[in-house]
């Protein structure tokens, strides 16, 4: 085995999707954007519809006209980037729902496609995606009139649950949707977690589906098992990789395996982060290169065919941490070079 192999758990995606609806009074969505979170949108959405998603989120038409495919009619598909110019075919042919996050969107939908289903996102502080209190307030009742599909915002600090913002936005979004009929949602997974008051009649899981936080109890999904290449005795005072950062205090046993930032492991994760043999931990030793990691085996009783990076013991977040990041930018940049194996998620 020359590249690393990728192993994606559908049953735990299952698992956590179960949860989390559970959490929500089921009525929980799935967010499947960016291939999944890297994952792979057309192996994880159908294992998430056949456990009872109804409702799936994407971040642009491309992503949903792709996941249309993959799911065939039936589900609603959401698009967060709304209705973009050039969308109109996608959005007609393939069922798609833009969520529409402004005046010009408004009218470039009602003047191609008024018959067309649609949701509407609203902004309540996060100052990134939908309408503000002025634009919406202006558009409002010609909106409600055409009975959206959906009408949303997303909380900008939902995982920090102590945070005044989540308070805010919750007050600002009740405000905004005072007397509207139409289904709403807040939540995403942080949000979901925040409890009832912030569920409405829609919540939107993403990351946590995928094992990440802040969804603590989340199964892990993720393993990653990287080959080893090559073994070779260092002696103390000797240096390993790039730009000698990293030198032996004593006779250290280094194996290179074959994986680096061009798979998506991030260079800032170097001298923090550890590989894991049979639950025991081996350091990295110098730099993250472009196609190799260096690792301290030195206190392993024999030379391993490959280690772990990614597993139980380590999972994304705990990477994330290590390089100074977050468990989203870890999934959503693991490389097309690993042999990916999907276990679980049988019909």
């Amino acid at each position: 085995m020359g590249t690393g192999r990728l192993t994606i758990d559908l049953d735990a995606i299952t698992a956590n999707w179960w949860t989390l609806d559970a959490r929500a009074g089921g009525r929980a969505g799935a967010v499947v954007k960016a291939d999944a979170y890297g994952l792979g949108a057309e192996k994880v959405a159908p294992v998430l519809r056949r456990a009872g998603a109804d409702a799936f989120f994407v971040a642009v038409a491309e992503e949903g006209g792709a996941l249309r495919r993959a799911l065939g009619p039936g589900p609603e598909i959401y698009v967060f980037a709304g209705h973009m110019a050039g969308d109109h075919d996608m959005i007609r042919d393939l069922d798609l729902i833009p969520m529409l996050n402004s005046g010009a969107q408004v009218k470039r939908h009602v003047s191609g496609m008024a018959d067309r289903p649609f949701a509407v996102q609203l902004d309540t502080g996060m100052n990134r995606l939908g309408m503000e209190p002025a634009e919406w307030a202006a558009l409002r009742d010609d909106l409600l009139a055409r009975n959206p599909r959906l009408i949303a915002s997303h909380l900008a600090c939902a995982d920090e649950p102590d945070h005044p913002m989540n308070a805010r936005q919750l007050d600002a979004f009740r405000g905004m949707t005072e007397g509207v009929e139409a289904p709403l949602s807040l939540a995403a997974t942080g949000g979901t977690l925040l409890g009832e008051a912030f569920h409405f009649h829609r919540t939107r899981p993403g990351v946590g589906l995928y094992g990440g936080e802040p969804f603590a109890a989340a199964e892990p999904v993720v393993t990653l098992d990287l080959p080893v290449i090559q073994v070779r005795e260092v002696a103390a005072g000797e240096t390993v990789g790039y730009g000698n950062t990293w030198a032996a205090t004593r006779p250290v046993r280094i194996a290179t395996l074959a994986a680096g930032y061009a798979d998506g492991l991030i260079r800032a994760m170097g001298g923090r982060a550890r590989l894991w043999h049979d639950g025991r931990p081996c350091p990295l030793a110098g730099r993250v290169s472009m196609d190799l990691l260096t690792v301290d085996i030195t206190g392993l009783d024999e030379t391993p065919d490959t280690l772990q990076l990614l597993s139980r013991e380590q999972t994304v977040d705990h990477l994330a941490h290590a390089a100074g990041t977050i468990g989203y930018e870890i999934l959503t940049s693991l490389g097309s070079r690993y042999e990916r194996r999907y276990v679980g998620g049988a019909p």
